[in-house]
């Protein structure tokens, strides 16, 4: 298989999900063709800058995203860093590339609001899948994981008595994050249910389908999609707002940036800072309200 070394080196090496696995392998595949058919190269370890250029302007020609480029590009710098590393090249063709202007996505989080009326929806829902859905809303504001840390969540990573959960972020990177108490309670209620299944087939996985069988991203995201559908006008409405939500919320009140950096699994603050937006409108509004040179 090609790039089957480089594979290996990003999932066991760099533990990158298989997801991210599968994505680079994509992008590496895809560029790898272009090559050969549009200019007989069989091997990209040879390619040169105007061939990588000749490809981000066929991309750009299909409409592809600028984002959506820089992330293939991405890829190729990777595998490049990689060569470099194992001395397969001397000289990256990459080394001078500058990523293409993308636009800034606000992303909106949830207002409190809207999430009290979807959990309120949840509690008037009755059985397993009631309580579970209920379960993965308040998993996702009160402790801000990503979907793939939600589906991953194993029974064993629970701890009652110290009212924890241990999440398994990115790159096998394990963090504790505090459970509420209401979040805690709705966690033994569900366990209870889960324990009602007429069979298990996963049985380490904590969050399963009626059948027995671990959670999927699909399905998560339907839930989320669903629900917030119901309390929200917004366009987005994925995990990852929920997530955002988490964190912005956590910043409005005054938490410490970097005690959410952690809660978060972020390895920089760089990445926790693009949640800080809204905070500094609260801010503005606090300051605006309380400073006694302001005209009431």
């Amino acid at each position: 298989m090609p790039f089957q070394k480089f594979i290996d080196y990003l999932s066991l090496e760099k533990k990158y999900s298989q997801h991210t696995v599968v994505a680079y392998q994509k992008d590496l595949s895809d560029f790898l063709q272009f090559a050969k058919e549009g200019y007989d190269y069989k091997d990209i370890i040879d390619v040169n800058y105007a061939i990588v250029r000749s490809w981000i302007v066929s991309l750009v020609d299909q409409g592809i995203a600028n984002r959506s480029i820089n992330r293939k590009i991405s890829s190729l710098k990777t595998y490049y860093k990689f060569l470099l590393k194992t001395k397969q090249i001397e000289v990256t063709p990459l080394a001078q590339h500058k990523a293409l202007k993308t636009s800034k996505k606000l992303q909106v989080p949830f207002s409190e609001k809207e999430i009290q009326d979807v959990l309120e929806l949840l509690q008037a829902e009755e059985g397993y899948e009631g309580i579970r859905n209920k379960l993965i809303v308040e998993l996702f504001y009160s402790t801000g994981m990503r979907r793939a840390e939600l589906i991953g969540l194993k029974v064993n990573n629970i701890s009652s008595a110290q009212k924890t959960i241990k999440v398994l972020g990115k790159r096998n990177k394990e963090r504790i994050i505090p459970l509420l108490s209401p979040v805690a309670k709705s966690l033994e209620q569900f366990i209870s249910e889960r324990n009602k299944l007429e069979s298990i087939n996963d049985k380490d996985f904590l969050l399963l389908t009626p059948k027995g069988d671990k959670i999927y991203e699909t399905l998560v995201y339907r839930i989320i999609n669903n629900y917030f559908s119901k309390a929200s006008v917004k366009v987005k409405r994925s995990p990852h707002i929920l997530r955002h939500s988490f964190a912005t919320h956590l910043l409005n009140e005054g938490a410490d940036l970097n005690a959410v950096k952690e809660l978060l699994g972020h390895s920089s603050l760089a990445s926790t800072q693009v949640y800080t937006h809204n905070s500094i409108a609260q801010l503005k509004q606090v300051y605006q309200n309380a400073h006694p040179r302001n005209s009431k």
